[in-house]
């Protein structure tokens, strides 16, 4: 960290003001970090402070916190203790404060990228990493299984970049995940996607689509809008890069800066679509009919070359591939990438073989809708049983319930309607969620009262483990399952495994 910074400047700079400063002048250069994990010198920024907190701060000899909360005494412990405290009004300030000084400790020689959008962004961001890691290449990235560090909320994907740098490794590329919507406790941190987005000044940026969801933080598609298109407006060189088959992701080129290029991936998936095929240098698209992708007038790939063949997946690859082919990789090393590309748990996932059990973290309307559409093009015996297992969202609010479990009601109707048998069980998981995830009981009659209005048969159970005992147990080998939902359906593969050795 440069010796230049002390905490009155990082005050000044994260727009707090300071208490118990007798470290003011005090050059810092340890690290933006968590409390668990810091050490002599270096800063803590968290969302909230106790009196706990700053004594176990002062044991660590933490050179500063930054918090937007102090409860109980903690200004008088602070005080009495010499802990200096920043407080801030938005913590997000801090946080890509804190993001964008660790990444400038590399330097300006690597190249980076953020990654964006309503669904896709974990996929399409451990895609480009991959493809980037095959070639041998440095490259951080804050993209994991479960998506707990795309939220830049905290100071986390700071220390696991400092940590990347004690290794004594350098950085070529860092691909930056960045959360659309932020937010928590019906508390919108507005402009979050805009103000991480400057924190990473990225050279790609990547959206890859635009839906509801984070209901009670947003309400409108409006609001999401205004949210993701500081995406754009937070890039200020290098390339965009946009959906073509989202109507208003393709609209934000419109908010670009002047010396930014725009770039363009879609799926076209009918003959109309085809008779508009643009073979230009800044566009890249996926033929459903001769089913390859092609880019600048030659196929590039066939879809039996590409790992995923639902259409939301084909769509990921293709914003993957288009964020390369805009940090100048070659095609061949992106093709070797695509086609060695190992997913990330939970997207749609092979947990069995048979029966064939698909897990998969369908978490709003659209993912819900393009997975069950993915896994019913399986089935291709008439006899055969589509199972669905849906996990209500816990302490998310009754809105996104209802949407969710519209979704889910329109893609069982038009699976019906092709003559598909579907069999819907539905689960709280309260045996298997934390306390942040529990199934309120308003959630549950919302999201079981709209399944009613249209109609659909459904078991409901209170634990995971009944739900998928009861599909394991009643279903056939020919059978397929589907395991869809969030934070109550993440351990659903230890489940089955143990349900699955149970009845050996």
């Amino acid at each position: 960290m440069s010796k230049k910074l002390n905490i009155a400047l990082i005050a000044e700079a994260v727009s707090g003001r300071v208490i118990g400063d007798k470290n003011s002048d005090k050059d810092f250069s340890g690290l933006f970090t968590v409390l668990g994990s810091a050490k002599k010198g270096d800063i803590v920024i968290r969302h909230w402070i106790n009196e706990n907190g700053v004594k176990i701060a002062n044991e660590k000899d933490v050179l500063a916190i930054i918090t937007e909360n102090i409860l109980e005494n903690s200004i008088e412990i602070a005080e009495e203790l010499g802990v200096p405290i920043i407080i801030v009004d938005e913590i997000e300030n801090a946080n890509s404060f804190a993001l964008n000084c660790t990444l400038n400790l590399f330097g300006n020689k690597f190249k980076r990228v953020v990654v964006s959008g309503t669904n896709g962004k974990s996929t399409t961001s451990h895609l480009i990493y991959h493809i980037l890691n095959n070639m041998g290449m440095n490259v951080f990235t804050n993209t994991d299984a479960k998506s707990e560090f795309n939220t830049l909320i905290d100071p986390m994907v700071s220390k696991l970049i400092s940590d990347y740098g004690e290794n004594n490794k350098q950085l070529d590329y860092a691909v930056i995940e960045v959360s659309e919507i932020q937010g928590w406790v019906n508390r919108l941190m507005k402009n979050h996607a805009c103000i991480m987005t400057k924190a990473v000044n990225p050279d790609v940026a990547v959206v890859t689509n635009m839906t509801m969801d984070h209901i009670g933080l947003v309400n409108s598609i409006e609001e999401i809008y205004d949210e993701i298109s500081g995406i754009v407006k937070a890039t200020k060189k290098g390339t965009i890069v946009l959906n073509k088959n989202d109507s208003l992701v393709e609209s934000l080129k419109d908010l670009k800066n002047d010396n930014v290029k725009d770039f363009y991936f879609s799926y076209k998936d009918n003959e109309v679509d085809l008779t508009c095929m643009d073979n230009s240098e800044n566009n890249i698209f996926f033929d459903s009919i001769k089913k390859a992708i092609y880019y600048e007038g030659s196929a590039i790939l066939s879809l039996e070359e590409i790992p995923f063949k639902s259409k939301h997946f084909i769509e990921n690859i293709l914003a993957a591939i288009s964020v390369c082919i805009n940090l100048d990789i070659s095609l061949d090393d992106i093709i070797s990438g695509v086609k060695s590309y190992k997913p990330l748990k939970r997207r749609f996932t092979k947990l069995n073989e048979n029966p064939l059990v698909i897990d998969d973290f369908a978490h709003n309307p659209d993912g819900i809708k393009a997975t069950v559409d993915a896994v019913s093009k399986i089935n291709s015996d008439e006899n055969d049983i589509l199972w669905i297992v849906s996990a209500i969202r816990g302490s998310r609010g009754i809105e996104i319930n209802e949407l969710n479990s519209q979704a889910l009601a329109d893609s069982i109707l038009s699976c019906q309607n092709n003559n598909l048998k579907v069999k819907l069980i539905v689960s709280n998981s309260s045996d298997v969620v934390d306390g942040l995830n529990i199934v309120k009981l308003n959630e549950e009659t919302a999201f079981l009262r709209i399944l009613n209005e249209n109609k659909i048969d459904f078991i409901h159970f209170d634990k995971l483990y009944d739900s998928l005992n009861y599909v394991y147990e009643t279903g056939e080998n020919e059978d397929n399952i589907l395991l869809i939902g969030a934070q109550g359906m993440d351990p659903a593969e230890e489940v089955f495994k143990n349900i699955k050795n149970k009845n050996r």
